[in-house]
């Protein structure tokens, strides 16, 4: 399936000259996916909420020094790989060209729409992500903030005192109540009141009640829900329990499950892949593949590999965080790591990977030394 009739050509742009603020209204009143820039009435490049989350750009600003480049594709490009240019992109849109012309955009919702009836072969325990980072209510807005850039997530979950969930703090929830005030907050009468807004509790913010899931729910059904109700996740609960947080589902997890291949190698999935230097897709996929073959019991389902840019430099080189998290037969692992460039920076986290597989290893063989003991002492 191609993108053809999924891709529309109806989308929100403004010109590269515009004032940022005019920027933050259209996302406030129309909550497009991501707007479109362009100059001389060509494009230029995509804003998204994500960015105005990660910056205090006042509102003077134009939209050119906000913009940032995304995948293109093209408007027969196959339904698949248009879904690993979004993931990989870390954005929820991409500009659709047709013979070098802008023809229009697809979103991540085009895509769910268009594949919704093929996703009841899916469960949601089969594509969650299990680590899932909370917040308690107490947690200040400020905090929210800097979870959600340094872990590159949409959401966070709020817990009670009793560890139980009590509501929901999104991406965009910041934008509404920090992004808009901030800027307005630097001068005059209300200086200072960046300070008060950044010290406000999440449970002041935060939406309740929470949408959840269970495992046992088929992914159709769940991603119709994020549709009807334009959620972009929902919590994962046990059956009968809708307080206890066994992890989360987004709309990032279901693009991921749309591009598991039947390929002889593993699926590896990179965010931010236009920060690779030195080091190819191949590369790193290759280096996964060593690490998860020396533990022949261990199957790699999927491989994911999130690389973020740090504003520091060294000799024109940034620094660069990445993680490495697998999924397999065994359970999860992770690795993380930083250095100058992408390829320093994956072979630490590789190194840090590799080391929790082994520890991973050594507690499973731990648990089944025990259960042999529990059995012999069992016969006697």
């Amino acid at each position: 399936m191609d993108i053809a009739d999924i891709a529309t050509s109806e989308y929100v742009a403004v010109d590269a000259d515009e004032r940022l603020g005019k920027v933050r209204s259209l996302f406030e009143r129309e909550n497009p996916k991501g707007i479109i820039v362009t100059e001389d009435d060509d494009y230029a490049g995509v804003i998204t909420q994500k960015q105005l989350v990660q910056s205090h750009v006042e509102d003077r600003t134009k939209a050119r020094a906000m913009m940032r480049s995304a995948p293109r594709v093209g408007r027969t490009d196959d339904v698949r790989e248009v879904a690993r240019v979004l993931v990989e992109g870390g954005t929820k849109v991409a500009p659709v060209f047709e013979a070098d012309r802008l023809w229009g955009i697809v979103t991540e919702d085009d895509i769910f729409r268009a594949v919704l009836e093929h996703l009841d072969a899916l469960v949601v325990d089969q594509i969650y992500t299990k680590d899932v980072v909370t917040v308690t209510e107490d947690t200040t807005v400020g905090q929210a903030i800097n979870l959600l850039r340094e872990h590159g997530i949409s959401r966070l979950p709020v817990l009670d005192g009793d560890g139980l969930l009590s509501g929901m703090v999104t991406r965009h929830d910041i934008v509404d109540i920090v992004v808009r005030d901030m800027d307005k907050a630097t001068r005059g009468e209300r200086s200072g009141d960046t300070e008060r807004v950044l010290d406000l509790p999440v449970y002041d913010e935060m939406n309740t009640p929470v949408a959840t899931t269970t495992g046992e729910e088929s992914v159709r059904d769940a991603v119709e829900r994020m549709l009807d109700n334009d959620y972009a996740g929902l919590v994962v609960t046990p059956e009968g329990d809708d307080r206890v947080v066994e992890g989360i589902i987004t709309k990032t997890d279901v693009l991921r499950a749309l591009t598991f291949t039947e390929e002889e190698h593993m699926d590896v999935q990179i965010t931010n892949v236009r920060l690779l230097d030195t080091v190819s897709r191949e590369t790193i996929r290759q280096r996964i593949e060593e690490v998860a073959d020396k533990y022949g019991e261990m199957q790699v389902q999927h491989a994911h590999v999130r690389l973020h840019e740090h504003k520091e430099k060294l000799r024109g080189t940034p620094l660069i965080q990445c993680q490495i998290r697998l999924r397999t037969n065994k359970g999860q692992a992770a690795g993380s790591g930083e250095g100058y460039g992408a390829d320093n920076a994956f072979r630490v986290a590789l190194d840090k990977l590799e080391r929790n597989v082994l520890e991973l290893k050594g507690v499973q063989a731990d648990e089944e030394y025990r259960g042999q003991l529990l059995r012999k002492l069992g016969k006697l």
